[in-house]
């Protein structure tokens, strides 16, 4: 029996999994193929928390059930690093969660604020669990701009007058996947007092708060006064302790979000495993060397890709944040579209990024380069992109000659 379920119809193709498929059939082939598209980290996981969790490991007692809440010694790291590092003070009990990475967390607040036809405001281009964890939750979505500064005030301002009903939420995300635009605290005051007045939640993403390259730290928009009263904010140890695949993260804030994300999780999870929770506090409560040494490593391959990538003619800006660069498409390729790019850089070059549009249709002008690859590989994929644009004329034209056949 075939059945098109609606929360399916509702997802557009997975725009990354056609490039994700050419992919593996280059390397099937044989290929070499430099892979600078998904944000994984490459680097293994710093040696005390790897040496924590074997301890937890072997204490039978952290082989059942957790807590879907995360346990308690978790979420009072979390309230320390808030208040270290932001000043901000978290009540463990009341005012924060362990999720199972931030993009779970994300996912179930949208289904348990949502109801079908509720309006949220949703940047465009956005990392996809942004718009999609409220569509799947049958919300409406209307895009705003991405950029902090006036043009996003004012496309708040018309939402709330022209949306029906009044917006719910909107998600904001600085440091910015996959822009890697950053916000400061002046512009976290006016949308708190913006949303405050017109009574709309505020989901701030702040996944690579520690993954920055100049001196000033990005900031939390729980630093703003009031901001608690309307606004929830995620954090996760993915990228800054290069831990994605241990699957931690957090939400802390309002406490009526964090409630209502407590009430969904109860039903639906018993919480990460109780030794990598264990292993997630030593990170947050250990030492922090590790991090720093973990974004000198970005920095330098940033400066490496961008210095190279200038060199062979692709003016692409340098992130002052985030593990990716926003680079707009070179000006003779600029007809094919982010996708059609992505595919011939990866069938001619063997590099592969990710198109710009599978973040929303005004990513299409641009394509996200993840920092993933050591120096070596970083320096061979330039190269290989600079040849390719030695002869990118020829190239256009028998990819010109392969669709007209």
């Amino acid at each position: 029996m075939e059945h098109e379920f609606y929360k399916i119809r509702r997802l557009p193709p997975y725009v990354f999994a056609e490039v994700n498929a050419m992919k593996a059939r280059a390397r099937a082939a044989g290929d070499d193929i430099i892979d600078l598209g998904m944000g994984n980290p490459d680097q293994p996981t710093p040696k005390h928390i790897v040496d924590k969790l074997k301890e937890a490991l072997d204490n039978p007692k952290t082989h059942r059930y957790s807590n879907s809440r995360g346990i308690p010694g978790l979420r009072k790291a979390l309230s320390s690093y808030y208040e270290r590092r932001f000043g901000v003070s978290i009540d463990p009990e009341t005012e924060a969660i362990v999720t199972l990475g931030s993009k779970e967390g994300l996912a179930n607040l949208a289904s348990a604020i949502s109801s079908p036809g509720d309006v949220m405001l949703v940047p465009n281009p956005s990392y996809p669990i942004h718009p999609f964890g409220f569509i799947i939750a049958g919300a409406v979505v209307r895009n705003i701009p991405i950029t902090p500064d006036e043009h996003l005030i004012a496309a708040l301002d018309r939402a709330v007058q022209h949306s029906v009903p009044k917006p719910t939420a909107v998600i904001l995300n600085y440091p910015n996947n996959p822009t890697a635009q950053l916000a400061n605290l002046d512009f976290f005051e006016r949308v708190v007092d913006f949303c405050r007045f017109h009574g709309i939640w505020i989901l701030s993403d702040l996944a690579y708060s520690e993954i920055y390259f100049n001196d000033d730290p990005p900031p939390s928009i729980l630093q703003i006064k009031g901001a608690k009263d309307i606004a929830v904010e995620f954090t996760s140890v993915s990228k800054t302790y290069n831990m994605p695949g241990w699957r931690i993260g957090f939400a802390c804030g309002n406490k009526e979000l964090i409630s209502a994300l407590t009430r969904i999780k109860s039903y639906l999870d018993y919480g990460a495993f109780t030794p990598v929770q264990v292993a997630a506090t030593a990170a947050l409560n250990g030492p922090q060397d590790c991090v720093d040494e973990i974004r000198a490593l970005y920095k330098e391959r940033r400066d490496v890709l961008i210095e190279g990538l200038h060199s062979a003619g692709w003016g692409v800006p340098s992130p002052e944040a985030t593990m990716f660069a926003w680079a707009p498409l070179p000006p003779a390729f600029r007809h094919l579209g982010s996708l059609e790019f992505s595919k011939l850089l990866l069938r001619e070059a063997k590099v592969a990024v990710s198109p710009g549009v599978g973040f929303g249709e005004h990513g299409d002008g641009h394509v996200r380069i993840a920092l993933v690859e050591n120096l070596h590989r970083s320096r061979q994929a330039v190269r290989s992109i600079k040849q390719f644009f030695k002869s990118y004329e020829k190239i256009l034209e028998d990819a010109e000659r392969k669709r007209e056949a």
